[in-house]
């Protein structure tokens, strides 16, 4: 009975929990890219010797792994391991970040501080970091899984050997057409989900879901200055490929610096409430060099 009329005395109607509206749009010209991109510069110009000596250190790792590639045997995914750079290049660019932001405060910057970074949402940015890495690792097996659609269960030819394959036959040219395309899917996917997060977790306390929702609608209510970084990214990429990679130890940096800039001319207006807090005490008697 004392359960019967506890349920009596539930109300017939529960209010709904009132919805929140956020408008992501921004209002950006295209051409904000570039004055990123020109920021970006600014940055990488300014106590230019970190920012080589992060796109060297980002240029020798690359190295390693690709002279690994050919060592044990998987050259053949060395295509999509250079695009799969791309997804995982907003991680990578944390240092990059940590510089921009203690300039933009005024705070010294150490190389020490842009390689051990301490993100103000902790090990979040890990998580952000491992996705990041398994969809690079989903493409390459994507990969190789479309070249064995097209040239079934063939040996791969070799780096060398593989472009007049590509482009001089139709099934090359299929396989470039629909690699693009799932490719694009991916680097896009990433691209979306990353290149505000990782920013937004080194700059604010949150958690990645969040951070990853947060950059997915910034980049998709702003999709024409979007685009217009992406192309540029893409680009200046492409330019590092064709020499050698030699172009990341410049491009890299500028393009990390840059994205932090992008972030910070797309982040909300008002913040959520939260302080700027210094690394340390000592931090605040210390003269910028």
């Amino acid at each position: 009975m004392a359960a019967t009329r506890n349920i009596d005395m539930l109300p017939p109607v529960v209010p709904a929990v009132g919805a929140t509206r956020t408008d992501w749009r921004r209002h950006m010209p295209t051409a904000a890219a570039f004055s990123w991109l020109k920021a970006g510069w600014r940055d990488f110009t300014t106590r230019p010797g970190l920012s080589l000596l992060y796109g060297v250190l980002v240029f020798a790792i690359s190295i390693v792994i690709i002279g690994g590639l050919f060592r044990f045997g998987r050259d053949y995914i060395l295509l999509p391991a250079l695009s799969g750079f791309l997804v995982a290049g907003p991680l990578i660019a944390v240092g990059l970040y940590e510089k921009s932001r203690r300039l933009e405060q005024g705070t010294p910057v150490t190389l020490g501080r842009m390689i051990f970074v301490r993100s103000r949402s902790g090990g979040q940015i890990l998580f952000v970091g491992v996705l990041l890495c398994m969809l690079a690792m989903l493409w390459m097996r994507a990969a190789v899984l479309l070249y064995a659609l097209f040239f079934g269960l063939l040996p791969f030819p070799g780096v060398h050997d593989i472009m007049p394959i590509l482009i001089g036959t139709p099934r090359g040219l299929g396989l470039i057409i629909v690699g693009s395309l799932i490719g694009g899917l991916f680097a896009a996917f990433a691209f979306a989900i990353s290149v505000f997060s990782v920013p937004m977790l080194l700059d604010r306390r949150t958690d990645a879901l969040t951070a990853m929702g947060e950059s997915m609608a910034t980049v998709w209510n702003n999709r024409p200055v979007m685009l217009c970084w992406g192309a540029i990214v893409v680009v200046l990429f492409g330019l590092s490929v064709v020499t050698g990679l030699l172009g990341l130890i410049v491009v890299f940096p500028v393009l990390g610096h840059a994205t932090w800039h992008a972030y910070t001319a797309m982040r909300p207006a008002v913040d959520l409430g939260e302080e700027e807090e210094p690394d340390s005490p000592a931090e605040l008697r210390e003269v910028p060099s």
